[in-house]
């Protein structure tokens, strides 16, 4: 099979510029080894882990393969250099993280030869990590699922592209080997996806919520601010239908019962979950309502992701689930993105008129 050896693969050391990214409650042990095993680089999330469940899924993944993985941390986590050295100690290629991780978290784990990959989503943040001495970025546009901003990708990459010199991972509406041929035609070093990850066979999510997604049109999610305070896109469900026309009111008292189960879940005390309130707050320019509603989106993605309560859960989703209409292995997956984007990229080298006249199609104008 043609690989293609791009500044990611030879960074990390994997044999495809292919990202599972750190879907909460999906990217466990099983599809990150699955990833890792396909040659592509998965990725942990540990942000709804306790500290001793990420040592177990750490173990478990170690255990199902011996290629480079990743974990996904919290920069604004209590326990983020805890759990930096819990890295650093079991030898995990890459840390992730969603925020911008504060110079001494970067140099630490870059002292320890750990790749250091935040995800950024503006060209500004991607200069300030690069400067800090983050090793490559992932830069998300609106199209991806989740957290996401206002800009499409088409905008943002090259933007990012032309502000830092660090290996740029393109995500946001990436799902075949066109999309993958044409982030490394902008000069992206590869490409970050999440649902089309989720929607494979090792995902973990139930089956019935699988049908759920790949049932949903190219309109079947929302940018929603009700979920948790900022910026969320989502399946359109009944939930968040009923949260997009409910009160404020209605939403703060159901984001505090959620956080209250949170507390329950995680051990955490209210003093722990107020002082993260507070590093998020900061961190991110937050008003209190939305440190409050920050709250609600952990187990509100457990209801629906993992209990598969779509009635009563949410359900993160780029925007790509309306051109989704399968479930394949990861391995299937891998091979064909990569096995399409090569396609691609030798089909346009045909285009190339390498003679002393120029085509008509291609003068300048």
């Amino acid at each position: 099979m043609t690989t293609l050896s791009t500044p990611l693969t030879e960074l990390v050391g994997i044999r495809h510029p292919i990202v599972q990214t750190g879907m909460g409650w999906v990217a466990g042990p099983r599809l990150v080894a699955a990833t890792a095993n396909a040659g592509g680089l998965g990725i942990l999330a540990s942000a709804t882990m306790t500290y001793d469940e990420l040592v177990v899924a750490i173990a478990k993944t170690k255990s199902a393969t011996t290629r480079p993985f990743g974990v996904n941390l919290r920069a604004d986590a209590g326990d983020a250099r805890e759990r930096v050295d819990l890295l650093i100690r079991e030898k995990v290629r890459v840390a992730s993280f969603a925020l911008a991780p504060r110079p001494e978290l970067i140099e630490a784990l870059k002292l320890a030869g750990t790749v250091v990959i935040p995800s950024v989503g503006a060209a500004k943040h991607a200069r300030k990590v690069a400067q800090w001495g983050a090793d490559a970025v992932v830069v998300q546009g609106g199209e991806g699922g989740g957290h996401t901003g206002p800009v499409a990708t088409t905008l943002l990459l090259p933007s990012v592209l032309d502000a830092v010199d660090i290996p740029v991972v393109a995500a946001g509406g990436f799902f075949d080997g066109r999309g993958l041929a044409a982030a490394l035609s902008y000069g992206a070093a590869g490409v970050a996806m999440g649902t089309r990850f989720l929607l494979t066979q090792e995902s973990t999510v139930p089956d019935a919520v699988k049908q759920k997604y790949l049932a949903s049109g190219l309109d079947g999610t929302v940018v929603s601010t009700r979920v948790d305070g900022m910026p969320h896109r989502v399946l359109r469900t009944p939930l968040v239908e009923s949260l997009e026309s409910s009160s404020r009111a209605v939403g703060f008292a159901h984001a505090a019962r959620n956080a209250a189960q949170f507390k329950k879940m995680t051990g955490m005390t209210w003093r722990s979950m107020l002082r993260d309130g507070i590093r998020m707050r900061h961190g991110r320019e937050l008003s209190w309502a939305q440190v409050l509603m920050a709250a609600n989106t952990p187990m509100l993605l457990k209801s629906g992701l993992v209990e598969g309560d779509t009635n009563a859960g949410v359900l993160a989703s780029g925007q790509v689930v309306g051109v989704l209409d399968d479930l394949p292995s990861v391995q299937t997956l891998i091979e064909t993105i990569v096995a399409d984007a090569v396609t691609t990229i030798e089909r346009l080298g045909t285009v190339l008129d390498r003679s002393e006249s120029v085509s008509p199609a291609v003068r300048r104008r």
